[in-house]
Formats: structure tokens, C-alpha cells, sequence
């Protein structure tokens, strides 16, 4: 896929002198493409980033009216929607955070299936997710670029997370499993993870990928994220409480803070999301790189 931007249209105090790219350039397939940017012409980097933050291709640093109610209030529902392809993946990502718990998941993998279930079920997300991959092989590529595309959407849905509380914590117990995930919507990339999952698979599902799939949501939703067991011996239960906790951590950092009257938590917060983006979004030479995209 190729765009075409015109230089009218860069800014570029966005990036250092070595880092501006030429009037035209060529997205490879490894570059996570929101899909309202594939086949039209866009304009990516406006000096001042004006179109509302809940239904823009970027999203938005700053706003002339900083104690007003956010834009997303009044500019409808909060969602992304992705599509990855790679050699060995085929990944569509829809995701509604201001949804109903509406789910609708096909990753050719049932365990994760039942686990992006219930990620809209316990966050009231709506959820979509259509995959097809190398699952013949085994469920890794599939597992990891699902997770991509899913933080690639949250930040999209996200938008300049003006008016959201930002951080999220909660313990969710099953049976004897008790789990507790911590997370912040910061910007900064980083997964804590503390599970000790006795079996090395779930049904089919290997229980090393639930690791791999936060690793991989992180990185492209740009969250700080800690996942720590307090019990457990059964390994779907510690899966399941995992999601689940994850779940209404997320649900927590994305509702809306009335008190903050549409204003961002820190300022410098919504910067680093429009780096992001942007690097996810744009840019050939800076796109993130999934580990089965490389030449082995």
C-alpha cells in the first residue's frame, strides 16, 4: 500500500532533522495500518491537530478549551479498528470502549477466544476480532499479532485520553486463583509479569502465549502494565482471573474522570501517545516489528 502525503501538510518539528521522511514513502506489511487510513490519501501531521479526537486519524495533543468537557463526550463512541496482514496472519481488530460487552471473536484459537470474551464481558468493551494464520504450525504468530492489533486499537479509540482517570487497578479472584493487574495509560511501554501457571498447556493453547500476548498489547497500546498471581493452581483459572482483572483495570483507566472536566492527566502524557501513533501509523523507517516479520 502506498500514500501520498504532500509536504504542505508535515510538520516537522514532530521529528528530528535525520528522521524526515521524503514526500512519498512505502508502508511495508509490518506497519500496523488503522483502516481508515488504508486506501485514500491523508493528512497526517497538521501543525495544530484540529479534528475531534474520537473519530481523527491522530490524535490530539492539545485543545483551545483545556477546562472544557472532553470532545469524546460529545463526539460519540471511542473506537479502533485495525486490520495487520503479515505472511502469516490476517488479523481485523474492532474495538467500541464505550461498548456494551458485545463480543465476536475468531482467532482460529478457542482458548483465546473464551480469553478476548471476557476481556469484553468484565471491561464492557465491544469486542471483534477476526484471524486466520499459521495455527497449523502452532498458535504463537496468530496469538502475538492479535495482541498487536488490539493495542494498536486501543490507542487509536483512545484518541488524546482527555477527561480518563488514566490508571486502572483491580484483584479478580476465581475459585482458588486470585489475580491483580495494575496499569497505567502512560505512554511508557512495560509489562511486570508474575504468573507461575503450572501446565504447559491449556487445552490446545500454550500458556507460555499469555505472557507474549500482554508483551505485545503493551507495546503497541503504549500502557504500563503489571500482572502479579497472589493464588492459584489451577492454570485456566489463572488465565481467566489474568483477563478478567486486566479487564476492569482497563475499564477503570478509560472511564471518565467528571472531576477533570476533559482536561489530560499530564500534557506530556498526551505527546508520547502522538508519538505513537505516529510511529505506528506513518512512518516506514519507525513502524514496530513483530518477531515473525523478521528474516530468519
Amino acid at each position: 500500500m502506498e500514500l501520498s502525503v504532500s509536504h504542505r501538510f508535515l510538520n516537522y518539528s514532530f521529528l528530528p532533522r535525520s528522521a524526515h521522511c521524503k514526500q512519498r514513502f512505502q508502508l511495508p506489511n509490518h506497519v500496523l495500518v488503522p483502516v481508515n487510513l488504508q486506501h485514500r490519501k491523508v493528512q497526517l501531521f497538521p501543525a495544530y491537530i484540529a479534528s475531534p479526537p474520537m473519530r481523527s486519524t491522530v490524535p490530539r495533543a492539545f485543545d483551545d478549551n483545556n477546562g472544557s468537557p472532553s470532545a469524546a463526550t460529545t463526539q460519540g463512541e471511542r473506537t479502533g479498528e485495525v486490520k495487520r496482514v503479515t505472511k502469516e496472519t490476517n488479523v481485523y481488530v474492532k474495538i467500541n470502549v464505550d461498548g456494551n460487552a458485545v463480543a465476536e471473536n475468531n482467532t482460529g484459537i478457542p482458548f483465546l477466544d473464551h480469553m478476548l470474551d471476557q476481556l469484553a464481558s468484565h471491561g464492557l468493551f465491544d469486542v471483534h476480532v477476526k484471524a486466520t494464520g499459521d495455527t497449523h504450525i502452532d498458535d504463537h504468530h496468530t496469538n502475538e499479532d492479535v495482541a498487536l492489533a488490539i493495542g494498536t486499537a486501543l490507542l487509536q479509540a483512545l484518541g488524546d485520553r482527555k477527561g480518563i482517570y488514566r490508571f486502572g487497578d483491580f484483584s479478580a479472584p476465581l475459585d482458588e486463583a486470585l489475580v491483580h493487574v495494575s496499569l497505567d495509560l502512560s505512554g511508557r511501554p512495560h509489562l511486570s509479569y508474575d504468573l507461575q501457571i503450572p501446565t504447559e498447556r491449556v487445552g490446545t493453547y500454550d500458556t507460555q502465549l499469555v505472557e507474549h500476548f500482554f508483551q505485545s498489547l503493551v507495546n503497541t497500546s503504549g500502557m504500563t502494565l503489571h500482572i502479579r498471581q497472589l493464588a492459584g493452581r489451577n492454570s485456566h483459572h489463572i488465565i481467566e482471573a489474568t483477563f478478567k482483572a486486566f479487564a476492569r483495570a482497563l475499564r477503570q483507566a478509560t472511564d471518565y474522570d467528571p472531576r477533570r472536566r476533559g482536561s489530560v492527566p499530564r500534557k506530556e502524557t498526551a505527546l508520547r501517545f502522538v508519538f505513537l501513533y505516529l510511529m505506528f501509523a506513518a512512518f516506514s523507517c519507525i513502524g514496530y516489528q513483530s518477531d515473525n516479520d523478521l528474516i530468519q
